[in-house]
């Protein structure tokens, strides 16, 4: 009898370990399955449209050479997915890593991982929107065309390098690149595999357009004014005015210094004379050592300091008669002018 119930309590302990085990495994099992399914249920919430039901669309560039995680960081920050790090995994997960092209995209907050993924893999529409502003300067075109993911800086500048044959640029090697002044702002279609020296002939081309349609050369001729010099000062009214009831005040103005013999005196030009432009000018910058250092010489500069528009261009031509020989900026953007130095200090006192 001594050793049946010996036996009965090791098989009794024996059943109560058993128990424990079973019970800790199947705790484990549990905190496995339930955590499993959380993070399931987390990656498949992060992987549904952020708004399906309020369709806005969202333009996204995606840089040239982008890995997918850049893709995925600029996605969260546009508000177009909910989690970086869910669109990474079911990138990778799907084979689909390294698999997204650069361009310009219209997306949408309804748009799931899925969905933009496969946008994003088709690559973007064949036609691009790119629209040049007016005042831009070559080197803020290039930085431009290389946002929209369209071109690099380095192939655009390397293209606006080169020789160009039109008659028009045949005074116009001078500047940074030779072309400032003569790549006409302007909304442009492009391809996606449009090159840089295509998209650099198109704005020369729509230049020569616009010129040929207003007779541009004649009419800067009838005011004594070769078509450079009337597209340099085209340029410093583009960069000078923000209000198109100025341009042609501040043309007047350009031109009354001219025949005076006046230093023109414009910031702008100093600005571009700068290595490294900036917006607020120190009075060291203005002894920077420049023939665009229009407080240093006189007359015009040597040549376009910008990419002027139409109503710039026109203001050169058809200048406002006036007596003004000064003008200080506002804070509002627009202008005080005045006739004398006296008047100009004044208008310096009351707006700066």
């Amino acid at each position: 009898m001594k050793g049946k119930i010996m036996y009965a309590r090791g098989f009794s302990r024996k059943s109560k370990k058993f128990n424990v085990f079973f019970r800790l495994s199947l705790l484990a099992a549990l905190f496995v399955i339930f955590t499993t399914l959380g993070l399931w249920l987390a990656v498949r919430v992060s992987l549904m449209p952020v708004n399906a039901a309020n369709d806005v669309e969202v333009s996204v560039t995606v840089p040239k050479n982008a890995s997918t995680a850049r893709v995925a960081d600029l996605l969260a920050e546009r508000g177009i997915i909910r989690s970086a790090l869910a669109f990474r995994l079911y990138a990778r997960v799907n084979g689909l890593d390294g698999n997204l092209k650069p361009g310009s995209y219209q997306l949408s907050s309804a748009m799931s991982v899925s969905g933009i993924l496969q946008e994003l893999i088709k690559g973007p529409p064949d036609r691009v929107k790119i629209t040049v502003p007016e005042g831009y300067t070559v080197e803020q075109i290039a930085g431009l065309l290389e946002e929209k993911g369209v071109v690099t800086r380095k192939e655009f500048l390397q293209a606006v390098s080169r020789r160009w044959d039109y008659s028009f640029l045949d005074s116009a090697a001078v500047g940074r690149w030779g072309l400032d002044g003569y790549l006409y702002p302007d909304t442009y279609y492009l391809g996606t595999n449009t090159g840089a020296e295509k998209i650099v002939a198109m704005m020369l081309q729509k230049f020569e357009q616009v010129i040929t349609e207003h007779d541009y050369a004649r009419r800067a001729a009838a005011r004594g004014l070769t078509l450079h010099e009337a597209v340099t000062i085209a340029s410093m009214v583009e960069r000078e005015a923000r209000v198109d009831s100025e341009r042609a005040r501040i043309a007047g103005v350009i031109f009354n210094r001219l025949r005076l013999g006046m230093p023109l005196q414009i910031d702008a030009t100093v600005r571009y004379a700068l290595s490294k432009p900036k917006e607020k000018l120190l009075y060291k910058d203005l002894e920077v050592d420049s023939p665009y250092n229009t407080y240093k010489t006189s007359g015009l500069p040597p040549g376009p300091i910008a990419n002027p528009g139409w109503p710039s261009m026109q203001a050169v031509i058809a200048p406002e008669e006036n007596d003004y020989l000064y003008y200080v900026a506002k804070p509002d953007g627009t202008h005080a002018f005045a006739r004398t130095l006296a008047g100009h200090n004044r208008n310096i006192e009351k707006y700066r």
